[in-house]
Formats: C-alpha cells, sequence, structure tokens
C-alpha cells in the first residue's frame, strides 16, 4: 500500500494538538488498530517520530481528523496560526483546547468561504466598497452610533413596543442587513453534532470585510438572543473590528477589547430597546428585588420581542437593579435555557418529523449567500464543486438547495447593494 512518504512529523504533531486532540483521542478517530507488538497510540507515536509513514489512506483520514488540506503535511514548518481576529470573549479560559479548535476550525471555514465570495463579486464587478464598514469607533458615543445603525437598516422608530416575537425580529433584522450587504449565517458546528459548539464557546463573529462583511451567529444559542448578537457583531463591523465574540457581561473588562464588546453590547441594547422606550423606571422595578425584576423584565421583553437577558443587561447598565440581582437574573435565565433546550432535544428524538433538510438548510446559510451561489453558478462563472465549497454542503446537496431557493421567489435575495 503506497505510503505518504515525505511527509513533516513535526506537522502531524501540530496539526493533532491544534485540533485539541490527545495521542490516544486522535489514534481512535482516525481509526488505528492496535496489534500484538504496538498499540493504536505507539503506531500513531511512530508517526509523529518519523520511525514510520502513514499510509495513503491514513493521510487522508488524519487530514480530516485534524480539518487541515493535505498539503499541509508536507510543508517544512507549521503554517502560522489562523487569523481570529480579536478574542472579545471575556471568559474563554474555561473552554478547552479541543473548543477552541473547534472554533479555530470553523473560522477558518468561514474565511475562506468569505474570501470566495469576495472574489465571486469582483468577479461579477459587483465589488463595491460598503461605506459604513470602520466607518464608527468607540469614541463616538453608543448613541451616535446606534442611530447610525437605526438609520442605514431603516427600522422604524416607535415608542409603543414591536409586535411579533423574537423571530420575526430576527428575520426582519437579518434581511436588512443582507440588503446593506452584510451575509448572515447561523452555524454552531462543522457539518455534524459531533463538533457542536455551546454558545459558551461563542455567541457570534465578525469579519468586517469592506466588500464581503460575514456575520455568524451560533445557532445552538437561544432563538430570543439572535437579535441581540446580530445587531451587536453589526456593531463590530461598523467600527471594523474582526473577532469573536461571547456572552454579554455585566461588569466591563478593563482591557480595550473589554471597553469594545462592552460598546457593542451596549449599542446593541440601545437599537433593541431604544432610550426613548425607558424614559421612566418601572414602579414594579423594586431596587434589589429579584421577582419584581422578572416580572417587569418579562413584560417589556414581550412588549418589543427581544430576549429578557438582554433587558436584565439594560437595566443593569441603566443602575435600575443591582449586579447582584442581576447575576441571580442572569443564572434564572440561563437554567431556564439549559432546560428549555433539554425538553426541545427529547422531543426532537420522539418526532421523526420537523422541516427538511434543505428548508433547514437555506435558513441557516440565509437568502444573500445562497442567492450570490445562484446567480454566479447559472451564469457559468461557478462549478458546482466551487458551490459546495461556499455553501458548505455535499455537490449533490447543491442543485436540490437551489431549486428549493427559486421556487421561493418572493424571499430572494434583493440584489441592490448599497
Amino acid at each position: 500500500m503506497a505510503r505518504g512518504e515525505g511527509i513533516n512529523p513535526e506537522i502531524l504533531i501540530w496539526a493533532r494538538e491544534s485540533a485539541g486532540l490527545s495521542i490516544a483521542d486522535a489514534a481512535d478517530k482516525i481509526g488505528l488498530l492496535p496489534s500484538e507488538t504496538a498499540s493504536a497510540s505507539d503506531k500513531l507515536i511512530e508517526f509523529e517520530t518519523g520511525v514510520k509513514s502513514p499510509t495513503r489512506n491514513q493521510l487522508v483520514k488524519i487530514a480530516a481528523v485534524y480539518r487541515r488540506p493535505l498539503i499541509t503535511f508536507y510543508m517544512a514548518v507549521p503554517p502560522p496560526k489562523g487569523e481570529r481576529g480579536e478574542d472579545f470573549r471575556a471568559h474563554s479560559v474555561g473552554i478547552s483546547n479541543r473548543e477552541n479548535a473547534l472554533l479555530d476550525a470553523l473560522l477558518r471555514d468561514i474565511r475562506g468561504r468569505q474570501e470566495m465570495v469576495r472574489s465571486l463579486l469582483e468577479d461579477e464587478d459587483e465589488a463595491v466598497r460598503l461605506q459604513f464598514v470602520g466607518a464608527a469607533s468607540i469614541s463616538d458615543g453608543v448613541h451616535s452610533v446606534a442611530r447610525r445603525i437605526n438609520d442605514a437598516l431603516g427600522l422604524p422608530e416607535t415608542g409603543q413596543g414591536r409586535p411579533g416575537g423574537p423571530d420575526s425580529l430576527f428575520k426582519d433584522l437579518r434581511s436588512r442587513c443582507e440588503h446593506l450587504g452584510v451575509f448572515v449565517l447561523l452555524v454552531g458546528n462543522l457539518g455534524s453534532h459531533h463538533s457542536a459548539l455551546t454558545d459558551s464557546v461563542f455567541r457570534g463573529f465578525a469579519l468586517a470585510d469592506e466588500v464581503a462583511p460575514f456575520i455568524v451567529i451560533n445557532d445552538q444559542d437561544a432563538r430570543a438572543a439572535r437579535a441581540f448578537t446580530l445587531i451587536h457583531e453589526l456593531t463590530h463591523i461598523w467600527i471594523g473590528q474582526s473577532g469573536v465574540s461571547g456572552s454579554a457581561e455585566d461588569d466591563a473588562d478593563p482591557t480595550p477589547k473589554g471597553r469594545i464588546e462592552q460598546f457593542c453590547n451596549d449599542v446593541a441594547s440601545e437599537v433593541l430597546l431604544p432610550s426613548a422606550a425607558l424614559a421612566e423606571r418601572p414602579s414594579g422595578l423594586a431596587v434589589g428585588g429579584k421577582e419584581g425584576a422578572h416580572r417587569v423584565i418579562g413584560r417589556i421583553a414581550d412588549t418589543w420581542s427581544v430576549s429578557e437577558p438582554m433587558v436584565a443587561y439594560r437595566f443593569h447598565r441603566m443602575g435600575w437593579i443591582s449586579s447582584v440581582t442581576y447575576r441571580q437574573l442572569s443564572a434564572d435565565y440561563a437554567a431556564r435555557w439549559r432546560a428549555n433546550k433539554a425538553q426541545e432535544k427529547a422531543k426532537t428524538k420522539e418526532n421523526e418529523g420537523g422541516p427538511s433538510y434543505y428548508v433547514i438548510k437555506q435558513h441557516k446559510l440565509g437568502n444573500a449567500l445562497i442567492g450570490i451561489v445562484q446567480r454566479t453558478l447559472r451564469d457559468n462563472l461557478l462549478t458546482h464543486t466551487k458551490a459546495a465549497k461556499v455553501l458548505g454542503v455535499k455537490p449533490t446537496a447543491v442543485e436540490p438547495l437551489l431549486r428549493r431557493f427559486e421556487a421561493g421567489r418572493g424571499a430572494i435575495f434583493i440584489e441592490t447593494r448599497r
């Protein structure tokens, strides 16, 4: 059997460690089998020390498990670490090496797809510099940036609330962002539930490109939180800061990155729950009273179709609830979310029905991304293989996905880019 001669053993070690895998875990995932003289782990160690070379088939499997292209293993030195942008997460210390490795792999994948989209726009002479990318800074102030985002999105001014619910709000905001030229994806894994990344690993991230900006929202997070994450990441694009974000925190991290993250939180909460709606402190909101806060926050969240954690964050930032009450509320909301998620998971196992793969995939990819693929593929400017890479699906899934998209022309991507 042909062997992968000429590979660099040091690259094997680097690729395994950057994938967050131990020797034993990697050997198991690669499918190495023990023999009378060597365990599976021993066999992998022999590859990593250069004693033996893996077969071609084994190298292909190693590349798949480590999520690296084959050419990587023939490089003289490990490539530089992939650009994650700024890491704005306040509590990334407790996240495992494997989770961070999966996150880096996801970021590499999305960045590669974003670069392909930019190339498509340039080839189609649609590469217009989007003036809002990097047009603001935190020195402009929360209200100024929030107003500019409101104006750009064309959000109606109202002090009476926002009917429809969180799903309707997110759908509307996503459509407005796509109309601006921002691609908005819902992604929480690398193609299977085995690689799912919880909201504790990341909530969202932004690629602040001037031609093809991308926003990715973790679809493992609560649906009610998506609108907040979307506007938070849009604010990152507005101030020209690519990076990955975590949960909103009650106290600002004193570092420059911490101040940027809190600024984006404050802008998002101002856009979704404007100050005009909070002119007076609700009478039922007793200082330090958790139960009273629960009732008031729930009522306002329903009125404005936003999440309760976001309202609680806003109240704390305004000084309407104490830090102790805010933390108690956050713990309550997190516990409720975990319980609801467990119930939904159990319900899904019981019911085999539900939306088709293509319905779900279109929702996660968004009309903007599918729209440009559909347009360029039909114009013979894109192959099905490259289309599959942009969409993150198998080549055989491209046509069924596009046919479903084309059948719903009313929801198709608006081609006009500002």
